[in-house]
C-alpha cells in the first residue's frame, strides 16, 4: 500500500466530513439562532478536522519509516557484515534498498522463488537469477543474506503501510464525526478555518526557509571540511587549479586548488555576457516603453522573452557548432587567431541568452515611471530624446541597476554554455580568444564519476559552491538594496 493511496482515503473522508458539516449547518440555519460564520466555512470546519490530524501522522510517519525500517534490518543482519570497510557496508544496504523496492513487482511465481529461497528450499543462486532477469539488482549477484533482508524489508514496510492505514483512517474518522457533531449556530467557524489556512501558509514559508537554511549548512559542513584539509589562503589566493596531489599520499596541496583562475573565469565571461545584453537589451527596452505602437510592442516584447525560454544547453550547442567555429573562421580572414572554445565565444552566447533578463525587467521599470514626469518635460519644451535621456532613464536607474545586477548573478551561475563554449582549461589570461572556465564547470567535474567523499578532490566543490552562492548572493542583495532605496524618490 503506498502513500497516495493512504492520502487518498483520507481525502475522500474529508470530502465526506465537508458534506456531512455543510448539511447540518443548513439545518442549524433554518433554525431561529443566527450563524455565526457562512455555511461553507462548517463544511471546511468538519473537513480539516478529518484530513489534518492524518496527514501530519503521514507526514511525521513517511519522515521516520526508512530510518525505523533500516534500522530494524540492521540489527537482523549477520555478524560478518560488521566486519565490512563503509563502502561495502553502503553497497550491501543499497543492494537491500533496490531488491526491497523491486520484490512488489514480481510475479507470483517468481515471489515465490524468492521466498522459498530465503527458507532454504530453493538454491539461493535460483533466486539471483530471478533477480537479474528483472534488472533488480545490477552487478554481482547479491549474497544470501542480501536477499533475506530485501525480504525482511518488504514484509516490515507492508506492515508498517497497513498500521499507518489503520491509524490514519482511525483519526480521519473520529475528526470527521467530531467535526460534524460539533457544528452549531454559534460555532466560530470561520476564525477556526482561516487559523488553519495561516498556519498553512505560515508552515509554507517556513518549509522554504528551512530548506535555504539546509542547503546552506550542508554546504558550509562540506567546506569546512574541505579547509582541514587544505589551507583557506592557498584555496583563496592560489593561481593554480589542478585538484590532484602532487604525490601518493602526500599532504601538499599548495597551489592545486587555486580559486583564482576560476573565479577569474567567471567573472571575465560575465563581463563579455553584461557587454552585449546591457545595451541590447537596455536600448530594446526603451524602444518598446517609449517609441514601439502598441501592436508592435505586443509581438516584439513576447518574441523577445522567448530567449528566456531556450533551453541552456541549446545555446551551447549553438556556441560549439556554429558560432564558435564561425567566429574563429572571421578571426582567421582578418588575422587574428580565435580559438572555438573562448571567453568570446561563450560571452557573447550568454550575452544573448541574458538579454530578456535586462530588457523586460527594464521595460516594466521604465513603464512604471509616471507620466506626469514626461508631460513635465515636454511642457518645458524637450524632446522626447531628450525626456528620455535626462527624465525618464535617471527616475529609472535605480531599477534598471537592479535588472543588471539580477542579470549577472544568472550570467554567474550559467554552467552548460560555459562548458561547452569556453572549455575546460583553467587560465588567467586577458586574452578574450582563448578559452578559460567557470567555477561552475569545475563543480560539476569534481562532482562526477566515482565520488569519496573524504578526499579534497571532491570536498573542493562544497568549497567553490559556496564561494559562488556569497557573490551571487551579494549581488542579489545589493540589487534589492539600490532598488528599495532610490525607489520612493521618484513616486
Amino acid at each position: 500500500m503506498s502513500y497516495s493511496t493512504i492520502l487518498a482515503g483520507v481525502a475522500i473522508l474529508a470530502v465526506i466530513a465537508f458534506v456531512g458539516g455543510l448539511v447540518r449547518a443548513r439545518g442549524h440555519a433554518a433554525g431561529p439562532v443566527k450563524m455565526h460564520s457562512q455555511l461553507g466555512y462548517y463544511g471546511w470546519y468538519a473537513a480539516v478536522l478529518a484530513a489534518l490530524p492524518a496527514a501530519i501522522l503521514i507526514t511525521v510517519w513517511a519522515a521516520s519509516e526508512p530510518a525505523v525500517l533500516s534500522r530494524l534490518v540492521a540489527r537482523e543482519l549477520p555478524a560478518t557484515v560488521d566486519t565490512l570497510n563503509a563502502a561495502q557496508h553502503s553497497l550491501a544496504m543499497g543492494q537491500i534498498q533496490s531488491i526491497s523496492e523491486g520484490l512488489p513487482k514480481l510475479g507470483a511465481a517468481d515471489l515465490a522463488i524468492i521466498k522459498k529461497a530465503r527458507l532454504g528450499f530453493t538454491p539461493v543462486e535460483e533466486a539471483q537469477r530471478v533477480l537479474k532477469e528483472h534488472g533488480i539488482v545490477l552487478g554481482s549477484p547479491p549474497p544470501p543474506y542480501v536477499i533475506n533482508a530485501a525480504a525482511d524489508l518488504t514484509e516490515n514496510r507492508a506492515i508498517s503501510r497497513y498500521l499507518l492505514a489503520a491509524i490514519a483512517g482511525l483519526l480521519a474518522i473520529g475528526g470527521l464525526f467530531y467535526g460534524v457533531r460539533s457544528i452549531r449556530p454559534r460555532l466560530r467557524a470561520r476564525n477556526a478555518v482561516e487559523k488553519v489556512m495561516l498556519g498553512g501558509l505560515a508552515a509554507a514559508s517556513t518549509v522554504a526557509i528551512l530548506t535555504t537554511v539546509g542547503i546552506v549548512f550542508s554546504v558550509l559542513f562540506e567546506t569546512i571540511h574541505f579547509f582541514q584539509g587544505v589551507s583557506p589562503s592557498n584555496f583563496f589566493f592560489g593561481t593554480v587549479w589542478d585538484p590532484r596531489f602532487s604525490a601518493a599520499g602526500s599532504a601538499d596541496t599548495i597551489g592545486q586548488f587555486g580559486l583564482l583562475p576560476l573565479l577569474w573565469g567567471t567573472l571575465f565571461i560575465s563581463f563579455v555576457a553584461l557587454a552585449v545584453a546591457v545595451p541590447i537589451g537596455l536600448m530594446s527596452a526603451i524602444y518598446m516603453s517609449e517609441y514601439a505602437s502598441q501592436g508592435v510592442r505586443d509581438v516584439a516584447k513576447p518574441a523577445l522573452e522567448i530567449l528566456a525560454g531556450i533551453p541552456t544547453i541549446v545555446y551551447g550547442f549553438f556556441a560549439l557548432i556554429t558560432f564558435g567555429p564561425l567566429l574563429r573562421d572571421v578571426g582567421a580572414m582578418v588575422g587574428l587567431e580565435i580559438a572555438a572554445t573562448s571567453v568570446l565565444t561563450a560571452g557573447i552566447v550568454m550575452g544573448v541568452m541574458i538579454i530578456p533578463f535586462v530588457s523586460s525587467l527594464s521595460d516594466d521599470i521604465i513603464s512604471a515611471v509616471p507620466q506626469s514626469l514626461r508631460e513635465g518635460s515636454y511642457g518645458l519644451g524637450a524632446t522626447q530624446s531628450e525626456t528620455i535621456k535626462r527624465v525618464v532613464i535617471p527616475a529609472a536607474l535605480p531599477g534598471i541597476v537592479g535588472a543588471i545586477l539580477l542579470a549577472a548573478s544568472r550570467a554567474i551561475g550559467e554552467t552548460m554554455i560555459v562548458v561547452l563554449a569556453a572549455g575546460i582549461a583553467a587560465n588567467l589570461t586577458l586574452n578574450p580568444f582563448e578559452p578559460v572556465t567557470t567555477i561552475t564547470v569545475k563543480i560539476v567535474s569534481q562532482l562526477t564519476g566515482d565520488l569519496e567523499f573524504d578526499s579534497p578532490q571532491t570536498l573542493v566543490a562544497f568549497a567553490l559552491g559556496l564561494t559562488l552562492f556569497v557573490i551571487t548572493l551579494a549581488l542579489n542583495v545589493y540589487a534589492l538594496y539600490i532598488v528599495r532605496t532610490y525607489r520612493e524618490e521618484y513616486e
